[in-house]
């Protein structure tokens, strides 16, 4: 069934990474949310860290839309499912505007989402080293693809008064509205490292006066009123909400919500099992559709921070250890000498142990020296190769979380390298744009460098409950 689905959206996107969306898609959303709107904060692509700053803008998770890891035919839907009852939906792109996965053309890049949502663009130029040059660049942007509609530029580092009379002379000239100017303010500049923006997690005083600043740098440099007049011509999206019981329930065939069930598809009877969730400064990274999924399918979700909590929640009957940056706080998770004990105890009896990136690290022997888990018979270390990029990947190895032959695409984001890459029994075969095998399966654990976004794969997030509600 098709249904109709209609909020007022933007697209905040940019001619390249480093032009400034990151500041004008949240200062826009702070600054919505301050005039008492609902806004729904969305990032085009894969990226954790933005959403996180998103998430503090406006009070809601931050979502991601990747049409590359969830298939364009998701993209409408679980916007929808984000923003259903707001005011407002803000989606800041990825890269260039129609940068996208490497070798498939539009796939996964802003423009194709933009097109996807039926959203006007508002283009966030880097004006620091161009006057009446800025026309080209905006009418090739808007020339390139006319099925996207690029409806105001948003002019941002401008130097003075006589630079924006330059820059809003030349856009005129070529019939495209100023929405907003913004000045050179280091102030609110949000730090980074290694894998780009430090995560909210990380810096949270700081954080939420830099979204402060934002909101009021975007107030005032920002026509406001325009910018929502924008949105509300976007038309209706014909779609249906994504929903993680009715995903589910289209998995296994049978009604929403039948309760755990074994990998096999068999009822578990009993209580909802725990499944733990590791969270706080060292493990940021999650899409919050996983943690839903996980409820559907029948587990409680609890979360628990590997750098405080010296025990797994009370009742662990699975474990989801995600992304983040435990190379950032390896001394203190190897000091936690508690914790990974309870870890190395869960998984060598056999729990359910999903982990990626982050998480596969953190269950390695070693971390740039410092001792872990334990889990795996490997060792991890810093890098000076960035690893990053998608890929598409098939399941080698049954797992607790995947079944031999499940096909999925991911991604990959880190500075790190364990040795040796794949245990006797690989988490995945890569089959673009590389082929190799990579990560560990042995007893119930499955660990990986890829990330994956369960809503393209329900099945997964169904096996694992299974798995975790089987267990004695």
């Amino acid at each position: 069934m098709v249904t109709s689905f209609h909020v007022p959206r933007l697209v905040i996107a940019a001619p390249s990474s480093g032009s400034g969306k990151t500041t004008v898609a949240t200062g826009l959303m702070a600054a919505f949310s301050e005039r008492g709107l609902a806004v729904s904060p969305h990032k085009a692509g894969p990226d954790y860290i933005d959403p996180g700053y998103h998430a503090l803008a406006t009070g809601r998770p931050g979502r991601n839309l990747d049409a590359f890891m969830c298939g364009p035919e998701l993209v409408a839907p679980l916007f929808a499912h984000a923003a259903a009852g707001c005011d407002l939906a803000v989606v800041e792109g990825v890269m260039g505007l129609y940068d996208g996965a490497a070798g498939r053309g539009e796939l996964a890049s802003t423009a194709q989402v933009a097109k996807l949502l039926r959203a006007p663009v508002v283009l966030v130029v880097d004006a620091s080293s161009q006057s009446r040059s800025v026309a080209a660049l905006v009418h090739g942007f808007a020339s390139f693809d006319p099925q996207v509609r690029l409806g105001g530029v948003i002019l941002n580092k401008v130097g003075s008064d006589r630079h924006e009379v330059m820059l809003r002379e030349a856009l005129e000239e070529a019939g495209m509205p100023v929405l907003g100017v913004l000045r050179r303010a280091p102030q609110v500049a949000t730090p980074s490292r290694h894998l780009g923006l430090v995560p909210v997690a990380e810096r949270r005083a700081d954080a939420v006066a830099a979204v402060a600043a934002l909101a009021e740098q975007v107030r005032q440099g920002c026509d406001l009123d325009a910018l929502m007049a924008l949105a509300r011509t976007a038309p209706p999206l014909p779609c249906e909400a994504w929903d993680a019981e009715r995903a589910l329930a289209g998995t296994r065939g049978s009604a929403p919500n039948p309760g755990p069930q074994t990998p096999d598809g068999l009822d578990v009877p009993g209580a909802r099992p725990v499944v733990a969730v590791a969270g706080g400064p060292a493990f940021t990274f999650s899409y919050a559709e996983h943690a839903e999924l996980l409820t559907a399918a029948g587990a409680d979700v609890v979360t628990f921070d590997p750098l405080r909590d010296e025990a797994l929640p009370a009742g662990t009957a699975g474990l989801v250890i995600g992304g983040g940056f435990p190379e950032v706080y390896a001394p203190e998770l190897s000091a936690n000498e508690p914790l990974r004990a309870a870890v190395a105890r869960f998984a060598e009896a056999g729990g359910p142990v999903a982990a990626e990136c982050a998480g596969l690290l953190y269950l390695a022997r070693s971390l740039d020296g410092k001792p872990m888990c334990g889990v795996l018979d490997a060792d991890a270390r810093m890098s000076e190769r960035l690893t990053l990029g998608y890929r598409e990947a098939v399941a080698v190895s049954d797992s607790a979380l995947a079944a031999n032959g499940t096909r999925l695409r991911g991604h990959e984001f880190h500075r790190t390298v364990i040795e040796p890459g794949a245990g006797a029994s690989p988490a995945w075969g890569f089959t673009h744009p590389e082929r190799r095998v990579e990560g560990f399966v042995q007893q119930g654990v499955h660990a990986s460098y890829l990330h994956t976004h369960w809503a393209a794969e329900p099945s997964v997030a169904l096996r694992f409950v299974a798995a975790a509600a089987a267990r004695p």
